[in-house]
């Protein structure tokens, strides 16, 4: 394993953050799906006794499991052996109690006495000015500090430049920060600018979305001739990553045993300036033909369900994107599955709202309706 500085905090952490977000699952009696938690717990387990010291969850991720099955993958142990990153869940705060509610019930399901790294969760210009202001969360999370629960004090992000420039300079006890990026998403979100001014400021970088959702692991094949044989899809995308000296680390949310695998030797021949300047044109090129075909950047993150009226939202504009890709009657043959179409969609806008990517749901649902009718 490749170990990178954190930033100002001194700590040393792997190239290879294991994210908890997409652990494996498998469906009980009534069709819903569940962590598989055997093997969620090895994966993690082996990929910590391959180095990896930095894990990533989420108060919601898996509906509120993932922060219990990675407690569990901790014991015996492996506690000792890592950095724990966990996130606020902002968007739910009413009063400034909540804060510290939701830390202490945090604390119980890792089965952790302390945090090492601690995110208000998906900030963008209204929780930032509406919560974490209001409620007075960075003075919590100070105090929090201060008492032991928490080490480091960070902040994940969904919005535009501008506005991560204005959470960036609103608070002078940023540890670190975590935004979203790949060789798509230079122009998107915090940006590369973004990503270079908070390296600037000392800050510890967490890079979630290496892959784009796993479009990058697995890309049409338009895109995966501009890509060099040499190496797979995936490790060229997280190599553009590591390349970068103001990258601490890159989150992957892996779902098999085989991604961890793969992960793992990629992560071993990572490196600061790895890529020439022939290697980083070919990926620009790439970009360019993928922003041609990429209708719709979902990641499938989920945050969107579920849909009150039971559209499975991901899957519908995976079957959209496919449109420009492979053409509309091969994306129909996927389309066809959903048992509820897009046709359902109610406009109520409850996805929008939690959306990271401010994708225009109920917007593009009505032209799929039409691509597909």
């Amino acid at each position: 394993m490749e170990y990178r500085r954190f930033g100002k905090t001194g700590l040393e952490v792997s190239a290879l953050g294991f994210g908890c977000m997409r652990f494996p699952t498998v469906k009980d009696e009534n069709g819903k799906d569940h962590i598989d938690e055997e093997l969620a717990v090895s994966m993690v387990r082996r990929a910590i006794d391959e180095g990896v010291n930095y894990i990533d969850t989420a108060y919601p991720y898996h509906d509120g499991m993932s922060e219990i099955v990675v407690g569990r993958a901790l014991q015996d142990g492996y506690r000792e052996k890592v950095y724990l990153a966990t996130k606020a869940p902002v968007w739910m705060y009413k009063s400034e109690e909540d804060f510290d509610r939701t830390l202490d019930e945090q604390l119980k399901k890792l089965d952790t006495e302390y945090i090492d790294f601690y995110l208000l969760h998906a900030l963008n210009n209204e929780r930032w000015e509406d919560t974490v202001l209001k409620y007075n969360l960075l003075d919590k999370a100070v105090k929090a500090k201060e008492e032991g629960k928490i080490r480091h004090i960070g902040f994940s992000f969904h919005d535009e430049m501008d506005v991560f420039m204005k959470i960036l300079d609103g608070f002078d006890g940023w540890d670190f920060c975590q935004i979203q990026m790949n060789y798509i998403d230079v122009d998107h979100q915090a940006t590369i600018k973004g990503l270079e001014e908070a390296g600037k400021r000392g800050l510890g970088l967490v890079i979630m979305e290496p892959l784009l959702g796993g479009k990058l692991a697995n890309p049409t094949d338009n895109v995966r001739k501009m890509l060099g044989k040499e190496k797979e899809p995936a490790e060229w995308a997280l190599d553009f990553l590591w390349n970068r000296p103001e990258v601490s680390l890159l989150l992957s949310g892996m779902s098999n045993m085989q991604q961890t695998e793969d992960n793992l030797v990629y992560a071993s021949r990572s490196s600061v300036g790895m890529l020439t300047e022939k290697d980083l044109d070919m990926l620009a090129e790439a970009k360019k033909v993928y922003d041609t075909m990429a209708l719709v950047s979902c990641t499938k993150c989920e945050y969107c369900m579920p849909c009150p009226a039971g559209i499975n939202i991901p899957k519908t504009f995976e079957a959209y994107n496919q449109t420009a890709s492979k053409g509309v009657e091969e994306a129909k043959k996927l389309y066809e599955t959903l048992e509820i179409k897009a046709d359902a969609c109610r406009k109520c806008r409850k996805c929008e709202k939690v959306c990271p990517q401010s994708i225009k749901i109920s917007e593009n649902m009505v032209k799929i309706a039409e691509v597909f009718s």
